[in-house]
């Protein structure tokens, strides 16, 4: 699998799961836990919620949705 690849699929992993846990706008925004992240996932979050697709979005209290 090329990178591109494993983005992509890391980046619906996260919208999935953002998803799931009802993160959809700034107030519900959920934290690691909440949106059940392990490690990796962690990690590509701060890279997603950066500018990259624009679609994953992190509040000024390090909570995330989409």
């Amino acid at each position: 699998m090329v990178m591109y690849d494993v983005q992509f699929a890391i980046h619906q992993r996260l919208i999935h799961k953002l998803r799931k846990a009802g993160a959809t706008s700034e107030e519900k925004a959920a934290t690691f836990e909440e949106a059940d992240l392990d490690l990796q996932e962690q990690y590509w979050l701060n890279y997603f919620a950066g500018v990259f697709l624009g679609r994953i979005k992190k509040t000024e209290d390090h909570r995330y949705y989409i």
